[in-house]
């Protein structure tokens, strides 16, 4: 029987529950009807297309992703808050592996695209725990970029079984954790030079706005 009351939201969260049981890649349009129980030429009412479902997943994997990461830094510094940030963003993505996958190499398309605000949104509690460290303005984005990337990595590897050493992955993590965070420590002593280094603004450090 029909589902009541479908929209937008509804047809975005049921190709997202999907797309973790099956993978992103494996996501059509047909199957997203079929678990809602209607015909395709339904769901176009709510959504452009595939393309369009695609985007609106994305931007539900970033908002989600951004609150986790902002709910496990609430009150912590430094290296609480980066294990923080990196057990949520760890977390999320093996719980939600074709979600996350929406948002990998995904841009705004300009500065109204609702992805540009939940990007924003998303990496202003990531850039509060570079904050912490007190880095030299210069070196955020570098910064930010390291710390999504050896995260991001990290992730992608586990969820997709690249880890074949009989070594503890969990103790692999931690090890990833402390040498970061040294490696964030030294960088802020050495920019400093013993002098106070200015505080970043919380958005300083957004690197997905749309070219142009």
């Amino acid at each position: 029987m029909p589902r009541a009351g479908l929209d937008a939201a509804a047809v975005t969260e049921a190709g997202a529950v999907l797309a973790d049981e099956i993978g992103f890649a494996e996501l059509s349009m047909s199957l997203v009807a079929e678990r809602l129980g209607v015909k395709t030429p339904s769901l176009y009412k709510h959504v452009d297309g595939l393309a369009d479902l695609a985007r609106r997943i994305c931007v539900l994997a970033v908002t989600e992703l951004g609150e986790a990461v902002r709910d496990a830094t609430q009150g912590r510094a430094r290296r609480d808050a980066l294990e923080g940030a990196a057990q949520a963003l760890r977390g999320y993505v093996k719980q939600h592996p074709g979600r996350y996958a929406a948002t990998v190499g995904v841009r705004p398309t300009g500065p109204d695209d609702p992805l540009a605000a939940a990007l924003e949104r998303a990496l202003i509690p990531l850039s509060a725990v570079l904050l912490g460290y007190r880095l030299d303005p210069a070196d955020e984005v570098h910064a930010v970029r390291m710390l999504r990337s050896m995260l991001h990595g990290f992730a992608a590897l586990e969820i997709s079984d690249g880890f074949q050493l009989r070594t503890d992955v969990n103790s692999s993590f931690t090890w990833m954790l402390d040498f970061i965070d040294q490696g964030l420590r030294a960088a802020a002593g050495n920019a400093g030079h013993g002098h106070e280094v200015p505080a970043p603004g919380p958005t300083a450090v957004i690197d997905n706005r749309p070219a142009g």
